[in-house]
């Protein structure tokens, strides 16, 4: 089967696309530094970042719903875990409710770290969907091998995407096979057979590693991934990587040290 959804748009034709995978790693990296590093009371600033990101997005092409939904699916497990901050944190109390025998208070200080973490969290995951959408993984994993990052994330990175489609298949087969047998009955009998077909698959794909191991082995496979494309960096990449950091360089220490 064919499944399109981690390289959907990263065939469109646009400058951001066309830049070399290093430069953009490089720059989002630095991005996502400068986002993390901002003191959560300057507003002005996660603004301006945002317009950033939304600018760049409508450069590259991209459909603004399908970054939107992309980034909505992952901030919502940021929200569950820091929900809880302005309720235990000390300081001013912003309100008071009662909950059932408790008494529960938020406090301007909780509110304040729940706003970094969630600001900051959706910035740096629009910057991580711009990255990923606009350039093919196979340009990306490369990309990082020539950064020199650690092989053996690059080299799991690659398995993973290309035998997560061959895992979706199976998913989808086991799924088949299951409604053909007219799945339903109780919540907990839906529940068990869940559980068998979780269990069948991480068999399997164990089963289908050791395979593949012992198959690159045999053909001589000594962890070096040999591949006929080779990056290079053009001018255009120079100029919009040196600028971009220089700027971002530049509103960092102005955000940090405003007298400056």
């Amino acid at each position: 089967m064919k499944h399109g959804f981690i390289d959907q748009y990263s065939s469109l034709n646009s400058f951001i696309h066309r830049l070399d995978p290093r430069v953009k790693l490089i720059t989002t990296l630095a991005f996502v530094i400068a986002v993390v590093t901002t003191p959560p009371t300057a507003w002005w600033a996660f603004a301006l970042y945002l317009v950033i990101v939304f600018g760049f997005i409508l450069w590259s092409k991209l459909p603004i719903g399908f970054v939107l939904k992309r980034s909505l699916v992952i901030v919502p497990f940021v929200v569950m875990i820091a929900i809880f901050i302005p309720f235990f944190k000390q300081g001013e109390v912003a309100g008071s409710y009662n909950i059932w025998q408790w008494q529960v208070s938020i406090t301007y200080g909780g509110l304040l770290i729940l706003w970094n973490v969630v600001i900051k969290a959706w910035l740096s995951v629009l910057s991580m969907i711009l990255l990923t959408a606009t350039t093919p993984l196979p340009n990306l994993l490369k990309g990082m091998e020539q950064l020199r990052l650690p092989k053996i994330m690059v080299m799991i990175l690659s398995f993973m995407y290309r035998y997560i489609f061959v895992l979706i298949d199976e998913v989808l087969r086991m799924k088949r096979a299951r409604d053909s047998r007219n799945f339903g009955g109780r919540r907990m009998w839906q529940i068990k057979t869940m559980g068998n077909m979780i269990g069948t698959l991480f068999v399997r794909s164990y089963e289908r590693g050791e395979r593949v191991y012992q198959a690159m082995l045999s053909r001589g496979f000594d962890g070096q991934i040999r591949t006929l494309h080779s990056l290079q960096l053009k001018k255009a990449d120079l100029y919009f990587g040196g600028i971009f950091l220089v700027s971002l360089t530049l509103f960092s220490i102005w955000v940090h040290f405003p007298i400056f």
